[in-house]
């Protein structure tokens, strides 16, 4: 697995989102906060990370008067997710962790 790859998803909150995403078609700032447990200044953070390498795609708009962040996970953040899963499969993950991510695949 890349090195660059491996640090960037190694962090729990940026790998919660690219999970998260990886089950969903998008999903808002708002429930990316609250599935991850972060703040808004560290989920912020993190997006942009993801975003920076090209994992997640982010479109901001409004609704109504509101700003609505939109977040959703790109080809390459699937192929990234997946290739990450399977390195960690290959240290030893748990049969059950195994199978519950094969399910989500």
């Amino acid at each position: 697995m890349n090195k660059e790859l491996e640090k960037l998803l190694f962090n729990p909150v940026r790998l919660k989102i690219l999970s998260f995403l990886f089950s969903v078609e998008n999903a808002s700032f708002k429930k990316l906060i609250e599935v991850s447990d972060a703040t808004k200044g560290n989920i912020s953070v993190q997006i942009k990370k993801l975003e920076d390498a090209g994992l997640i795609k982010v479109r901001k708009k409004f609704e109504g008067n509101y700003p609505l962040t939109l977040c959703k996970i790109t080809s390459k953040g699937k192929t990234s997710f997946k290739v990450f899963l399977n390195s960690l499969q290959s240290y030893g993950i748990n049969e059950s962790a195994d199978v519950e991510f094969k399910n989500r695949i």
